[in-house]
């Protein structure tokens, strides 16, 4: 008796699809306030402090997108 040469499991695994829309949703939407947030109340400081603030929204919304994600699932 030969041992067989290739796995069972082959035609079991799952491709790679990305990131679920939800976590782009509340990427975009969380970023764009936060820097809209930034630019009115921000706008004597200096130029980088509204986009640091929308990268900084951005990061929390990514956050709060698998959140979601995992809690409710995808929005489609």
């Amino acid at each position: 008796m030969s041992k067989p040469t290739h796995s069972s499991k082959t035609g079991t695994k799952k491709a790679q699809q990305g990131w679920p829309l939800v976590v782009y949703v509340w990427m975009v939407a969380l970023g764009f306030a936060s820097y809209l947030i930034a630019r009115i109340g921000l706008d004597a400081s200096p130029h980088p402090v509204h986009w640091l603030s929308g990268l900084a929204g951005a990061a929390i919304g990514t956050g709060l997108g698998w959140l979601w994600y995992q809690w409710r699932g995808d929005i489609i």
